[in-house]
């Protein structure tokens, strides 16, 4: 039987080194809208801040809804943080977070006044972890499976749902 893991720290080792997210929100029409965005912040709770300009239909969609989704992609790594996302305008953490790849959407700096933050507090989440060796382990398990005709043993290392917030 698998030993007990700290799912959220967990959670946290496959997603901290992704630089690219999709953040998944709503329409007042009730239209879901996925777009890449750069991770601007990535904390231990899976709280994330993104950054973005004020007049991107984003805005509007998290005004509206500020249900959203986050997710992570890699050959082996896939993971979803359900949260809430509000809108930040805090000058001192613009500057601390400020990339200078940001130039290019946001001229000004970051003092740019269209320049907006978005932070989205997780409020749960889900890992599947198919890297290394909990690869490995899930072909053997799935070989198992096949042979034997039973569902394969979940283990918390590779996949496990997480309430966070």
């Amino acid at each position: 039987m698998p030993g007990h893991v700290d799912t959220e720290r967990h959670l946290y080792d496959l997603i901290k080194d992704f630089r690219t997210a999709m953040l998944v929100s709503q329409s007042s029409a009730g239209e879901w809208h996925a777009r890449p965005m750069a991770v601007a912040e990535l904390r231990p709770d899976a709280d994330a801040f993104f950054v973005t300009r004020a007049d991107s239909p984003k805005v509007l969609e998290i005004e509206h809804d500020p249900r959203v989704i986050v997710t992570f992609q890699s050959n082996s790594v896939f993971a979803t943080v359900n949260g809430r996302a509000q809108l930040v305008q805090d000058q001192g953490l613009i500057e601390r977070l400020w990339s200078p790849t940001w130039k290019m959407w946001f001229p000004a700096g970051p003092a740019d006044p269209s320049l907006l933050l978005i932070r989205v507090d997780a409020v749960d989440a889900e890992y599947w972890d198919n890297s290394g060796l909990q690869g490995v382990k899930f072909v053997f398990a799935g070989l198992r499976a096949v042979l034997s005709g039973a569902c394969p043993e979940s283990d918390e290392k590779q996949h496990a749902k997480v309430q966070l917030g």
